[in-house]
């Protein structure tokens, strides 16, 4: 009963996945179920993204990367240098394991390390800066973020066209992190880490690494479709079951089911003449706008399946998207992350918190959309 409680209190806990699911129930109203709403679902998305999330769960268990940041950790004697490190662990982290575990895995290892060397007033300013940084790393490659892997399916982009698509957005928001590096509050201060605080002291199984460090090599491979998506997905399941079958069960499933029923919603909507006619017509040259000011209400997951099923113009949506995880803090729903972190050990500096980052994503926001203007 407790597994069914659990998943029930997950569900529950996810306003996201419920809504799409009651959009998908109640389009199927209007177009009844059959062979079609196969092909709304992109199998190869959901497969990779399913191998990714296990193959990152698998590393994250054996305490890859909060043993790669601890190592970097030792070379800080400025507050500086302290944050850089911290934020940059998110930009950069972010490109290769999602914003989502970027997030997951800095996070605490960032407040754990600031209050171990008494800086806690950087802590919103550092924890805020990591969310951001996840977000915009994420933008720069297709497995960064489940928006980017979608569209770089579904576009059939070379890597090259993606990456040379985002670099001037990645490019600026690291200019603009450096800069807001430099204008924390006693940044010059020396720092002294208690070299107590430790997260994790040795990595785990030497073995597994290996494994899942070659799967990921796989999977990648994959993404790149140099392998089909199904062997690297049997691949991950058959490997993975046989050295801990638990890690297939903490792959983010909530996410997948949300995937799916916004497939149906968006499938059957495009099947409906006049509902396709209005939001081509919405959409049709304001992909950008449109996807930044939706973005802010459903979050950018969301919008992107939501728009792409009525434009083809995918490069302005892509970049649409990214940007639009800026701003609210359900724009990207990997920013409730931190806050989650953040809120549980600081209730009382919670409104602190959400106004240093609405502010602070605003600015971002602000320069992304002037960017855009002269791009």
């Amino acid at each position: 009963m407790g597994s069914y409680a659990d998943l029930w209190k997950k569900i529950k806990s996810d306003p996201v996945l419920y809504i799409a699911w009651i959009l998908a129930l109640i389009s199927a109203f209007f177009v009844r179920p059959d062979k079609g709403y196969l092909d709304y679902i992109d199998f190869r998305s959901l497969g990779i993204l399913w191998g990714l999330m296990v193959i990152i769960q698998g590393l994250k268990e054996n305490s890859v990367f909060e043993k790669i940041g601890q190592l970097l950790m030792g070379r800080a004697s400025k507050a500086w240098q302290l944050s850089a490190a911290l934020i940059f662990m998110c930009f950069i982290g972010s490109m290769l394991i999602t914003n989502d575990v970027a997030l997951i895995t800095f996070v605490p290892f960032g407040m754990l390390v600031l209050k171990s060397c008494r800086r806690e007033d950087l802590m919103i300013p550092v924890i805020v800066f990591q969310t951001i940084a996840a977000n915009l790393g994420s933008m720069a490659t297709p497995v960064g973020n489940p928006q980017n892997l979608y569209l770089y399916g579904i576009t059939q982009m070379s890597i090259g066209e993606f990456v040379l698509c985002m670099l001037p957005f990645t490019a600026a928001a690291a200019l603009m992190l450096v800069l807001c590096i430099f204008l924390l509050p006693g940044k010059n201060k020396d720092i002294v880490i208690n070299s107590e605080y430790g997260i994790v002291k040795e990595f785990g199984s030497r073995r597994q690494i290996v494994i899942y460090t070659v799967l990921f090599v796989i999977a990648i491979l994959s993404v790149l479709r140099v392998i089909p998506w199904y062997v690297m997905a049997a691949v991950v399941l058959v490997m993975v079951a046989g050295m801990d079958y638990k890690i297939l069960l903490r792959a983010d499933y909530m996410l997948l089911l949300t995937f799916i029923g916004f497939f149906i919603f968006t499938g059957n909507m495009a099947r409906i003449d006049s509902v396709k006619e209005f939001f081509n017509s919405v959409t049709s040259g304001k992909e950008f706008t449109v996807a930044v000011i939706a973005s802010q209400f459903i979050s950018n997951v969301p919008a992107t399946l939501l728009l792409s099923g009525f434009t083809s113009n995918y490069k302005e949506l892509l970049i649409g998207v990214n940007a639009g995880g800026l701003g609210t803090l359900i724009a990207s729903m990997a920013s409730l992350i931190s806050f989650k972190f953040y809120s549980a050990t600081y209730k009382e500096r919670q409104k602190a918190y959400i106004v240093y980052f609405t502010v602070a994503n605003l600015a971002f926001l602000a320069v992304f959309v002037l960017l855009h203007l002269f791009i």
